[in-house]
């Protein structure tokens, strides 16, 4: 049997006031394999993303990606290039004076030559439809722009594993359509952690429940969302159109 690519086991984490944010939270997911992870606000999604990288360290549990412990020892810098992490607010990862050089820093940090990371951050930025703004500083976008710039920064680094937080805040139905018709497209396992049925849809066919910290329905995504008993008692809205 092969192997999960993501593997998170009884994973437990308290803030450091002690208010618990997850309990016991296990999850397999397969390379290749796209999972919306739904729930309402404050039900843990971000925090569980957060753990996927070691951003964040767990207080029970752990998790693995191919394999490997994702904590804090050498192999900590590895499991980052593996892991993306797209943030929910678009400005905790666009730092630097122009949009070029945001989307350029991760290859630049990984070892690529100056060149080349320039020409893979140009490529991205084209390829996202932000060709024309590389030079502008990220207050200086829109909101929609902001956050495919952020997308951006991620995707240039060419990650296994894609870890999207709310990622169609701030996009137009253009914007919303262009992110589906890019995200279908490329090859990475995906955790989309989002209160958008609609966008979860159209990408994932696995959905996760998170209520209170825990898992509370894993199954198909088509059968979950037509489970309306369930997404009433757990705070989800139906797909729109349903």
């Amino acid at each position: 049997m092969t192997a999960p690519l993501v593997e998170i086991r009884e994973l437990g984490f308290h803030y450091p006031d002690g208010t618990p944010a997850l309990d016991g939270v296990s999850l397999a997911v397969a390379r290749g394999e796209r999972v919306a992870v739904l729930g309402p606000t404050g039900s843990g999604k971000s925090t569980l993303l957060q753990h996927l990288n070691g951003l964040l360290r767990p207080t029970a549990g752990g998790v693995w990606i191919e394999g490997v412990t994702v904590d804090a020892g050498p192999g900590l810098s590895d499991i980052r290039r593996k892991v993306g992490l797209v943030f929910q607010d678009p400005n905790d990862q666009l730092f630097l004076p122009t949009l070029m050089e945001d989307v350029a820093f991760g290859p630049l940090n990984d070892g690529v030559g100056p060149v080349d990371a320039a020409a893979r951050a140009t490529a991205m930025l084209r390829e996202l439809g932000l060709d024309g703004v590389g030079a502008r500083a990220a207050h200086h976008l829109s909101g929609g722009e902001r956050r495919l710039a952020a997308l951006a920064t991620v995707l240039v680094s060419r990650p296994v594993v894609l870890a999207l937080d709310e990622p169609t805040g701030d996009l137009d139905a253009r914007g919303r359509m262009r992110l589906v018709d890019l995200l279908r497209a490329r090859g990475e396992t995906l955790l989309v952690a989002t209160h958008d049925l609609t966008l979860a849809r159209a990408l994932c066919g696995r959905g996760v429940v998170l209520y209170g910290g825990r898992v509370v329905a894993d199954r198909e995504l088509g059968a979950l969302l037509a489970d309306r008993a369930l997404l009433e008692r757990y705070g989800l809205e139906s797909p729109s159109g349903e």
